[in-house]
């Protein structure tokens, strides 16, 4: 192998290097990121209290010799004084278990919790997010690199000819770039990993509508309403403890507030994604105009064609913002009642979003892993405390009662399988 060629694979090897190095760090980035939302993000928020404190600064509160890793492996099982101290401060809730988190796992969610800063907002169209911009940095590091070594391959060359020439060397001419096999091949494999990778994440990515947020007819704050004025969940979307569906609100339940609420008085200024002011006494009149209401005179409009409806009445025509595909089966009220889980659990910190968003991907792999990772309330037959649904279930009793299980998840119960959501 000549000495060009030689080279040439020490730099492109170096490069090569670089690239796999910089890939697993930020792969360990978002693996902590994705491991945070997926078990932590419902009950604990990075820079303040939430279900539970605070996590930032985590290092210099808790005992050492690995004592956050037992606390996560089983917080109920710790008695030491910082731990006493942690449950009485936050009773009656206690965290729940994740001895399915290795070491590995745990690390990765404590270096992101270790590296969080507040989101910065762009200033202008153009800004961009700062992952963003050290991914770019790094490309066209890269891309200057990839010249330089192609210059200095062909200076070495060029340096190699005048010598041979000089000398009385004769030897053949050398192979150029765009014939050369080896480079080539090379190109060709560069190629098809791009093309591989681009293509399995945008085949991943369809259908999936993560972030999704549309403009709807009427400006309706989830942070106003369940937020700041602290309306239930359950209060608007009442079939998601008892039904399959959630529903929306109809017209005549927004104006049962509406009626008496004629203006916003908000501490907080209203604002889009896009930084427009919203006028949300202006928002509230198109809500009366929905509902054919005359809010001078705080009646209804006359119904003059009889059909029961106030003339001009009309349904709000909201946009959808979770869609699931057809063959998938979900039902609110077994996850809601049954399984006693909070509407964050999906949708996020809802009661914080000015303007609703998809916040969960809410693909076949981020359910089945919440089946997983997911405690049922499983039935205690000696204080009768649970779900008596699970009292069928002897073998997992035996296994509580014997030590050989010491909770049980919705994969045990048969949450993985597919007919549970497919049939």
């Amino acid at each position: 192998m000549s000495r060009c060629r030689k080279m040439f694979f020490k730099i492109f090897t170096s490069i090569f290097l670089v690239i796999l190095l910089s890939i697993n760090v930020q792969s360990f980035a978002a693996d902590g990121e994705a491991l945070f939302k997926a078990n932590c993000a419902s009950c604990h928020k990075v820079d303040k209290d939430f279900t539970g404190p605070a996590l930032k600064g985590w290092k210099d509160r808790v005992p050492a010799d690995g004592w956050i890793y037992k606390w996560m492996a089983n917080p109920a099982e710790q008695t030491d004084a910082y731990a006493t101290a942690l449950k009485a401060k936050w009773k009656p809730t206690i965290m729940t278990n994740f001895p399915q988190l290795k070491k590995e796992d745990i690390d990765g969610i404590l270096k992101y919790i270790d590296d969080w800063a507040p989101p910065v907002a762009p200033t202008g169209a153009t800004g961009q997010a700062d992952g963003s911009g050290d991914s770019l940095l790094f490309g066209i590091l890269t891309l200057v690199l990839a010249v330089i070594a192609f210059i200095l391959l062909q200076v070495n060359s060029s340096l190699r000819k005048l010598s041979d020439d000089k000398e009385g060397v004769l030897r053949p001419e050398p192979v150029p770039v765009y014939k050369n096999k080896t480079y080539l091949m090379m190109g060709v494999l560069l190629l098809f990993a791009l093309g591989g990778y681009y293509t399995i994440n945008g085949a991943i990515g369809l259908g999936r509508m993560q972030n999704y947020q549309p403009e709807q007819p009427i400006y309706y704050s989830h942070k106003v309403h369940a937020g700041t004025n602290q309306i239930s969940c359950l209060y608007c979307h009442g079939g998601a403890q008892d039904s399959k569906q959630a529903s929306i609100p109809s017209v005549s339940q927004c104006m049962n507030c509406h009626k008496a609420i004629n203006k916003y008085e908000g501490p907080d200024e209203l604002v889009k994604e896009d930084g427009t002011a919203v006028d949300g006494t202006a928002e509230i009149q198109k809500l009366y105009d929905y509902a054919g209401w005359n809010a001078t005179t705080k009646t209804y409009n006359p119904d003059t064609n009889n059909d029961g409806i106030a003339d001009g009445a009309k349904p709000i025509e909201w946009i959808k913002v979770h869609n699931l595909p057809d063959h998938v089966y979900f039902n609110h009220s077994q996850h809601i009642k049954v399984g006693k889980q909070q509407c964050q659990t999906c949708h996020g910190n809802i009661q914080e979003m000015p303007e609703v968003y998809q916040f969960s991907t809410l693909s076949m792999g981020w359910c089945i892993n919440c089946h997983r990772e997911t405690k049922v309330d499983f039935y205690n037959k000696e204080n009768a405390t649970g779900n008596k649904y699970y009292s069928i279930y002897e073998k997992f009793h035996k296994d509580i009662k014997s030590g050989k299980m010491d909770s049980v998840t919705v994969e045990n119960i048969g949450g993985t399988e597919c007919q549970k959501c497919h049939y």
